[in-house]
C-alpha cells in the first residue's frame, strides 16, 4: 500500500511538473522594435551579460536591475530601458528561469556583484516588479528605491526606500484590489503614477496580453511618459 501511495505522489508531482513546464514553454516573444532597441548607438551601447542584457548610457554612479514580467521574453522591454540609460540611468535587465521571475528573485546579487555603482535600483513589470518588491523587502540595505510597471508590494518595505509606482489606465490584467492592498506596505517616501490610455502590455514590446485593454496611446508615447516619471522621482534625469 505505502509503496502504491508512493508510486500516485510520484505520478502526480510528475505531472504537474510537466504541466508547468508546458505552460511556461507559451510565452511573449520580443517584437522587432524591441530587437531594434537592442542596438548599440553613440548614447547608449547594449551588450549581452551572463545575466541578461546591460544598458549602459550617461550615468556612472547609478544603475536600475529590471525583472520582466511573467511568461514574456526578457528583450521585450529594451525600448523602455534604454530610453531609461539614455535619460541617466543604467540599467541591467535580468533574464529569468523558464520566464519566472519567482524562480529566480536573488539574481539581482549576481548584477550587484558584476558591477560597481554607487546608487542601485530594482524593479520590473507585472510579476517582475512584485518578485523584485519582495527583494527589495529583503534587501533593502542593498537598494534604495524600487520601480513598478503594473506591479505592487506583498511585503512591507524600508520607509527609507523610494517608490516609483506606474500603472496604464487601460490595464484590464492587474488586480485593482491587490494593488490597492500593496498601498499599505509601501513606504512614505513614494510616487504613483497613471499613464493615461496606457495598458499592461506597453510597459514592453510583445504585441497584445490576453485579457488586457486596448491602449488609447501609442507605445512610444508610453515608454517616454513611463521613462520620465521614474527618471523624474528618482532623481536621475539627465
Amino acid at each position: 500500500m505505502r509503496k502504491r501511495l508512493l508510486l500516485t505522489a510520484a505520478a502526480v508531482l510528475l505531472a504537474v511538473v510537466l504541466g508547468f513546464l508546458l505552460y511556461a514553454s507559451v510565452y511573449y516573444h520580443a517584437d522587432e522594435v524591441a530587437r531594434e532597441a537592442l542596438r548599440s548607438d553613440e548614447r547608449v551601447a547594449v551588450s549581452q551579460t551572463g545575466y541578461g542584457v546591460f544598458f549602459d548610457g550617461p550615468a556612472d554612479d547609478a544603475a536600475l536591475i529590471f525583472y520582466p514580467g511573467a511568461k514574456v521574453e526578457a528583450e521585450a522591454y529594451a525600448p523602455l530601458l534604454r530610453r531609461l540609460a539614455a535619460g541617466g540611468l543604467d540599467v541591467c535587465l535580468v533574464r529569468m528561469p523558464l520566464r519566472m521571475a519567482f524562480l529566480g528573485q536573488n539574481r539581482a546579487d549576481a548584477v550587484m556583484a558584476a558591477h560597481s555603482y554607487a546608487h542601485w535600483y530594482i524593479g520590473g513589470h507585472s510579476l517582475g516588479g512584485s518578485v523584485a518588491a519582495l527583494y527589495a523587502a529583503d534587501n533593502s540595505e542593498a537598494v534604495e528605491g524600487l520601480v513598478l510597471c503594473a506591479a505592487y508590494p506583498t511585503k512591507p518595505l524600508d520607509e527609507k526606500l523610494v517608490e516609483v509606482s506606474l500603472t496604464g489606465s487601460e490595464d484590464h490584467v492587474i488586480s485593482r484590489a491587490r494593488q490597492e492592498s500593496g498601498l499599505a506596505f509601501a513606504p512614505a517616501n513614494s510616487a504613483v503614477y497613471v499613464i493615461e490610455g496606457g495598458n499592461h502590455a506597453q510597459f514592453g514590446s510583445y504585441g497584445a496580453q490576453m485579457g488586457d485593454g486596448a491602449a488609447l496611446i501609442p507605445p512610444e508615447q508610453q515608454w517616454d511618459e513611463t521613462a520620465a516619471d521614474i527618471l523624474a522621482t528618482l532623481g536621475r534625469a539627465a
